[in-house]
């Protein structure tokens, strides 16, 4: 069962995010098979990057946590306030997946 981790920058880290920001997206284009998705948390703007989700394929929460310790963002200094969570998939990408009982 996948988890979802998410993670907030650290305050005044906009500047160094996107310093690390090419570094980050290589990490996670070069780790395509574990990432069911990831992408920013943005302010109301509509622009402005507050924070990272990242859904990991993986069964151990031990194994998502190391694997957003890894992450650029993390290692730099961008993403504090870390969270990880089993997630069980209901609906997704406009399809359901609920059994039907």
């Amino acid at each position: 069962m996948p988890f979802i981790v998410e993670a907030t920058d650290k305050p005044n880290s906009a500047a160094l995010r996107e310093r690390v920001r090419p570094a980050h997206i290589a990490y996670l284009e070069a780790n395509l098979d574990k990432l069911l998705a990831a992408g920013a948390k943005l302010d109301d703007d509509g622009m402005t990057a507050i924070g990272s989700v990242y859904v990991i394929a993986t069964d151990s929460r031990e194994a998502a946590e190391a694997f957003v310790a890894a992450d650029p963002f993390v290692t730099e200094g961008v993403l504090g306030n870390i969270i990880a969570t089993r997630w069980r998939k209901a609906i997704f990408d406009h399809q359901s997946f609920i059994p039907k009982t």
